[in-house]
């Protein structure tokens, strides 16, 4: 348990030396492909945060899924590409191959779809080389370039939200 605090204190300090190197880019073009950073530890409903992109037309091969879960069991089997803080090692860096190729793709737009700051899933946002950051605004600022102010369970109105704004911007 003692552990767990020194390591999250650890990963936390990596987090803060990472967001001073956040750099900004401009949205300039069309979003083709989306990385989905979704924490399940109170929320289940990640295939329809999908099925709400696929209806804003992207394409399905075009989004990439991620799930946190604060309650990880190794031995059980997800649907969905699932990690654990135990996926984080005491520097901040990632164990599992799936991460790692998870924050080193280039999507055009990664949604951080966690309200509660986790610093394991702000460590995946930070590192992740996404073109642009979308997120709540509950978590910290300087993650993410745009944040959208709503609950989490409503999932439509933040999709909604989303692309109304990528519309208007373009």
């Amino acid at each position: 348990m003692f552990l767990n605090y020194i390591k999250e204190f650890f990963v936390k300090k990596s987090l803060k030396n990472n967001l001073h190197n956040v750099k900004n880019e401009v949205f300039t073009s069309n979003i083709q492909t989306i990385g989905l950073l979704v924490d399940e530890s109170n929320f289940q409903h990640s295939e329809d945060i999908v099925k709400e992109l696929v209806s804003q037309g992207i394409a399905p091969k075009n989004i990439k899924i991620v799930v946190y879960r604060s309650k990880f069991k190794e031995k059980e089997t997800y649907s969905l590409p699932t990690f654990g803080k135990n996926d984080i090692k005491w520097n901040g860096g990632i164990t599992a191959d799936f991460l790692n190729e998870f924050t080193e793709t280039e999507f055009d737009l990664l949604i951080s779809y966690y309200d509660i700051e986790t610093a394991v899933l702000m460590m995946i946002t930070s590192k992740s080389k996404a073109k642009f950051k979308v997120g709540f605004a509950s978590v910290d600022k300087n993650l993410n370039r745009w944040m959208i102010d709503t609950a989490i369970e409503n999932y439509k109105l933040f999709v909604y939200e989303l692309f109304k704004y990528l519309k208007s911007i373009k």
